[in-house]
């Protein structure tokens, strides 16, 4: 079974069958339950939806079965083809538009793909809208127009125009300075859409860009998650251009991922921090991250005497959190950039525009840059239960038995020690509690897991 239903959306594999993988029928039933419980919470007529698509290659079939569920539904569709998800999420508000949906399985593998829903600011819906999604769908709870009532379908292709140029006009990104170290880029777009987006940004900073993978095909020339063990291509190519840096991003460019000019990965985490420490010299604010992502936030939060917060894991809570703290940036360590003064939402455009503004002031080789920021490095393990254990009752124990140090409960156990940390989280559908631990070195990190591991057993 490859149907996954979250309050955050409906994803799964193309084909096999009906309530299993992701098939048209699904497609159909869950877009209908969007635009219904969309219709249901909006008073008016002639309800606008924005659509748009990364590269996969079952991209136009799905696009293909919203449009027509949701004209069917009496909502009008504005499509904006092959485009990113933070470019629907910023022409959501543009277009006035009352909702919009992001056809695009993430990082997943090209089998994959998903319908992300946002609200009419451009945002992800909440988990208690979801949940009401999920059970119209579930109950088939929706009503389709008659003839005269269908919906109206246009499409538009200045999507990426427009997104770029509200980055430019972004009093804090620089475009001069960039423009003035005309910056050798390679990019890395894993044949999806950054492939088309990124590069016109790139070359209006006056940078050359070197294209890797740019052709939006939907053929994933590698696994399309940014991380080293899956970068060697571009790290080989930054080092053959003599480049500056290279860029990588994955199919819908919502996360971001920095080559230093030696092709050495910058670190996932690296990128926010580096924004972060950017922005936050010229403003006082607070940053906020989610509980898994690195230390280096807060750290460079404190250098700039501003605070820091954490959410709970999910870009909703991140998004929750920098509303009630009104935060400067936000985001998470997976190479997720979110600047509010733009849209609440994951960034690579934005990211990378900031990422050159501050390289550019600091009139330093990325590498250097990465000197100036604390070494931290995480480990990820997981421990597998047997279903008749209580994993609360367990999760519990471990905040007993650590309850001298600093202790966070707002996802799963998170416990700081003074040169590093360990998060608890439960899965939510299977007997197994994942482990993220970070310290001052590779090896620190990896035995605080196994201790930790350990100890869980140990009280079992």
């Amino acid at each position: 079974m490859s149907l996954i239903k979250s309050i955050s959306g409906i994803r799964g594999t193309i084909g096999g069958k009906v309530n299993d993988n992701l098939t048209p029928v699904d497609v159909v039933k869950f877009a209908a339950a969007f635009g219904t419980w969309l219709q249901r919470n909006h008073n008016k007529e002639n309800l606008t939806l924005v659509i748009g698509r990364d590269a996969r290659i079952s991209g136009e079939m799905v696009n293909s079965l919203v449009t027509g569920t949701l004209q069917g539904l009496g909502i009008n569709v504005i499509d904006l083809g092959l485009s990113t998800t933070p470019t629907v999420e910023v022409m959501v508000p543009e277009l006035n538009a009352d909702g919009g949906i992001i056809l695009t399985a993430s990082h997943n593998p090209k089998q994959w793909n998903a319908l992300k829903l946002l609200n009419e600011n451009g945002e992800f819906i909440n988990g208690e809208n979801g949940a009401e999604v999920l059970r119209i769908a579930d109950n088939e709870d929706f009503d389709f127009a008659e003839v005269d009532d269908l919906g109206k379908y246009e499409t538009r292709s200045d999507g990426f125009d427009i997104h770029i140029s509200k980055i430019l006009a972004l009093p804090m990104v620089d475009a001069e300075a960039v423009k003035a170290k005309k910056f050798k880029v390679v990019l890395d777009a894993v044949n999806s859409t950054g492939g088309i987006s990124i590069p016109p940004l790139l070359e209006q900073l006056g940078c050359e860009v070197v294209k890797l993978y740019c052709e939006p095909n939907g053929h994933f020339p590698h696994n399309p998650e940014p991380l080293k063990e899956h970068l060697s291509d571009i790290c080989e190519l930054v080092r053959k251009e003599k480049a500056d840096l290279g860029i990588v991003v994955d199919p819908d460019v919502d996360r971001l991922a920095i080559i230093d000019e030696n092709g050495e990965m910058f670190g996932e985490e690296y990128t926010l921090v580096a924004v972060a420490d950017y922005l936050l010299k010229h403003k006082k604010g607070a940053a906020v991250s989610n509980l898994s992502s690195s230390r280096a936030l807060r750290d460079v939060a404190e250098k700039h005497n501003s605070e820091y917060f954490a959410s709970a894991v999910g870009e909703v809570n991140v998004v929750t959190l920098m509303k009630e703290k009104n935060a400067v940036i936000g985001g998470e360590g997976n190479g997720g950039i979110i600047y509010p003064d733009l849209h609440y939402g994951r960034d690579s455009l934005v990211g990378a525009a900031l990422f050159l503004t501050h390289l550019a002031h600091e009139n330093k080789t990325v590498s250097e840059l990465r000197t100036t920021y604390p070494a931290y490095f995480m480990g990820k393990k997981k421990i597998e239960l047997t279903p008749e254990i209580n994993v609360d009752e367990l999760l519990t124990k471990m905040e007993n038995l650590y309850q001298n140090e600093e202790i966070s409960t707002v996802d799963g156990v998170k416990i700081d020690f003074s040169e590093s940390w360990v998060h608890f989280r439960k899965s939510n559908t299977e007997p197994i509690i994942r482990i993220y631990t970070e310290a001052k070195s590779q090896e620190e990190a990896d035995q605080l897991g196994d201790d930790m591991i350990a100890k869980i057993k140990s009280l079992i």
